[in-house]
């Protein structure tokens, strides 16, 4: 099989590379290594409904619940709300991943793009020490895709960057453990995504519930890897879920990585393009990442379409991405890896103090930065490391 472009991976990022590139003229092949795309979900399935928008127009029959903000929850209880339209790329929509990375599947093939299921890359293809594509595995059959290009969109594991050694290795510390329940009760909130921070409950990480209508959300807990010696992260939710939501029931239950490293050194290779988990894009603070894959897949088929018809896709001539995406989401990833590594350091009583420190002040419109500033201003000795991420 021959082709312009090889997709690694049908998730957001993987789908809107192929779509982007298809739409541009490119023949483009994705593959995906399980059967159903979409599935197991693996993400607490939040987005921001205007960073969204900018991206694709929002169905109904992928978007799960609306809500109207976070509710943040120090360790002694004390919270904060925050409007949705100023919590995050993680706050608006919660989706229902199965349907949304299908749909957006669906609009890569019917840009053009051929999409291929239980399709296992196994390795790179090369010729005189030239990229030619992938060999791969399709229902127990040997295939070899050629193609110029290859795009790494395989998320968290990624082997697409190892074969073409991009060093994607990630250290204790800048990995989350995670796993979540599909939870039904009665006490859930139905209209805040809530955030439930403190070492005691999720060591270096916190705890979440992202409502999905019906009394039914997705509670998970994020652990850092280097903090992860309290209880393995199902336990730990389990026992989170015991106390919150003694009458809960379990109807799905999940587990992973997720990677919140910031930047790495390079995400390119001759021939070679890493997006979204995979190049370790997602948000070093929440962990979320579709937001951000999806707009790293649209710089990645813009420039596969602008490269590949000229046959520049060494590594020196894909600099054009590496500046692109680390100008753009690569900014806000670096600055909020800076502010994770502040943030895992500090104690519960630390963090009850910065909560309390926002007593009778309106925070409910503020951004991220705007939050800063104000803890900032409220904490100057404690949070004086801080000032010159916010300026």
């Amino acid at each position: 099989m021959k082709c312009d472009l090889v997709v690694v991976g049908a998730g957001p990022a993987g789908s809107m590379t192929a779509k982007v590139a298809a739409e541009a003229g490119l023949n483009v092949v994705m593959l995906e290594k399980r059967q159903e795309i979409g599935d197991p979900v693996r993400c607490a399935e939040g987005v921001s409904k205007a960073a969204l928008r900018e991206l694709v127009e929002p169905d109904p029959v992928w978007v799960s619940a609306e809500v109207k903000g976070a509710r943040i929850r120090a360790p002694d209880g004390t919270e904060i709300v925050i409007s949705e339209d100023r919590a995050g790329a993680e706050v608006g929509y919660v989706l229902e991943r199965k349907v949304f990375d299908r749909a957006l599947a669906l609009d890569a093939a019917e840009a053009g793009a051929k999409v291929m299921v239980k399709t296992r890359a196994l390795g790179l293809l090369e010729e005189g020490g030239v990229l030619t594509g992938v060999s791969a595995q399709f229902v127990g059959e040997s295939l070899k895709i050629e193609a110029p290009l290859v795009i790494g969109a395989d998320g968290v594991e990624s082997k697409v960057g190892r074969w073409a050694g991009i060093d994607t290795a990630l250290k204790p510390k800048d990995i989350e453990t995670c796993a979540q329940f599909l939870l039904l009760d009665e006490g859930i909130d139905d209209e805040y995504c809530e955030f439930y921070l403190g070492n005691e409950i999720a060591p270096g990480g916190y705890v979440w519930s992202f409502p999905k209508g019906q009394s039914i959300a997705n509670v998970g807990i994020g652990v850092l890897g280097s903090k992860a010696n309290s209880g393995t992260p199902v336990m730990l939710l389990r026992e989170f879920v015991k106390k919150r939501f003694p009458e809960g029931k379990i109807l799905e239950m999940m587990v992973g990585g997720v990677p919140v490293s910031g930047p790495i050194e390079t995400t390119t290779a001759d021939g070679i393009i890493l997006v979204g988990d995979a190049a370790r894009q997602s948000d070093p603070i929440t962990g979320g990442g579709i937001i951000n894959a999806m707009r790293a897949g649209v710089l990645a088929g813009d420039i596969a379409a602008e490269l590949v018809p000229k046959g520049e896709v060494d590594k020196t001539s894909l600099q054009v991405y590496e500046k692109r995406w680390r100008e753009t989401i690569g900014k806000s990833i670096a600055r909020n890896f800076a502010v994770k590594e502040f943030f895992v350091d500090l104690t519960d009583d630390d963090l009850n103090r910065l909560t309390h420190s926002l007593d009778g002040i309106d925070i409910a419109q503020l951004d991220l930065r705007g939050l800063l500033k104000v803890l900032v201003r409220q904490n100057p000795k404690l949070l004086l490391k801080l000032r010159h991420l916010i300026v």
